[in-house]
């Protein structure tokens, strides 16, 4: 039954991938029809960023009054009615008010089924999960491609991703039965009773800043990609919008095969490892984007970003309770998302920003320099961390004006679920 369960896990973080990439593929149609300036898509990305925000920090209570189950059906149902609501929004401030519910929803989601599964499932599950998403945001652009233009463009594209999102709707609420079935199986959920960290006290940890500028900056580099890509590609690289919004679903694809190959090999290679693999192969892709040759560069250049790019936001995540301990790892995740959600919010904002003011040539420039800054950080992280395995090693980093609390009770350990 939990096995079956997991299955509707997966299509819901299907479901939660597909909004995210529609709008960045879909936005030179958008501001060519409202006659709109470039810059003005970060209005719409960035307000969706501040509703997931918001969403991630009411979603603990949420989710302890309603359950993961309810809060996950109805914020499926959520995004749908926002989807539907943009494919006939007349102009951009309709979008903007639609644009609240869709990240309220995505933020629920996002939050509710990561805690499961965290909770109830195996780390190799949590990976695949990712790589589910990334199969979520590599339908939107496809779907785009086919439709953008026909008859009502972009329009189609939103209406098409809300079919798919009403069905994957009708699926949670269909398997509210098995969720009371598999939690009765399991008893309540088991959760940390150590004692959160305040904001301030956690930041003292050493490597924890460092660790948060990593999350920022994958983010950053993501969700530009995502957000400006095709604009680059049709408005610097001479594109259509058709071919461009192609490129635009390797990109995602490159980033579900990264997410699953590190997934398979996460028994294998280390976790710092791995993050040196994809910063090797991300290091060559945001060099092929600055490349005006053949076009078959566009798409192994952005094939290559989504590949190198999309194991680190996991890898980084398993690395906490490593590098801080168990018992500071929630306070520590915790940040790292606040920073990873600011990156989603600030990353394209500034890009859309710089390309209004210079024109999308600076796109690869600053994708450049985003990741010459993380391989920066990350050698400084690692070498703050390497010896973090050692638990005497990790309390002598430990901030001593706020020592790790201990939990005021033994807790049992999490048993590995069996699928």
């Amino acid at each position: 039954m939990a096995s079956f369960l997991l299955f509707f896990i997966y299509i819901a973080f299907i479901g939660l991938g597909l909004p995210d990439s529609l709008f960045g593929t879909a936005w030179p149609a958008i501001y060519a029809d409202f006659n709109l300036p470039i810059s003005y898509g970060s209005f719409i990305s960035s307000t969706v960023a501040c509703g997931t925000i918001i969403s991630s920090l009411l979603s603990a209570r949420l989710i302890r009054r309603f359950g993961t189950s309810n809060v996950t059906a109805f914020s499926t149902l959520m995004t749908a009615a926002a989807l539907i609501g943009f494919s006939f929004s007349p102009n951009i401030w309709f979008m903007m008010l639609l644009a609240v519910p869709l990240g309220l929803g995505a933020g629920a989601i996002d939050v509710a089924l990561n805690n499961y599964v965290a909770l109830h499932y195996s780390a190799r599950q949590m990976s695949f999960l990712h790589c589910f998403y990334g199969v979520g945001v590599s339908v939107s652009p496809y779907i785009l491609s086919l439709v953008i233009s026909g008859e009502n463009g972009w329009r189609n594209g939103y209406r098409i991703a809300f079919i798919i999102q009403i069905v994957i709707s009708v699926l949670m609420f269909a398997s509210l039965p098995i969720w009371k079935k598999v939690s009765g199986a399991k008893g309540s959920a088991q959760t940390s009773e150590a004692r959160p960290l305040t904001v301030r006290d956690t930041l003292r940890i050493r490597g924890v800043k460092s660790m948060c500028a990593l999350f920022f900056l994958t983010c950053t580099i993501e969700c530009s990609a995502s957000a400006w890509g095709s604009t680059y590609l049709v408005e610097h690289m001479n594109m259509s919008t058709e071919r461009a919004a192609t490129v635009i679903l390797f990109y995602f694809i490159g980033m579900a095969v990264g997410r699953f190959l590190s997934g398979v090999i996460a028994g294998r290679l280390h976790s710092w490892k791995i993050v040196a693999i994809g910063e090797c192969v991300l290091g060559i892709a945001v060099l092929l984007l600055a490349v005006r040759g053949p076009e078959f560069l566009c798409f192994a250049g952005f094939f290559a970003v989504g590949l190198g790019n999309g194991p680190l936001f996991p890898n980084f995540n398993y690395l906490a309770p490593e590098s801080f301990g168990q018992e500071a790892s929630g306070s520590v995740i915790g940040m790292q998302m606040v920073f990873a959600y600011v990156g989603i919010l600030l990353g394209p904002l500034a890009c859309g920003l710089l390309g209004q003011n210079f024109g999308m040539f600076i796109f690869p420039i600053y994708m450049i320099a985003a990741y010459v800054l993380m391989v920066i950080i990350t050698v400084f992280a690692n070498r703050t961390l390497k010896k973090a395995s050692n638990p005497q090693e990790k309390r002598i980093h430990k901030t001593e004006a706020a020592p790790i609390p201990t939990p005021c009770k033994a807790s049992k350990p999490k048993k590995e679920e069996k699928t």
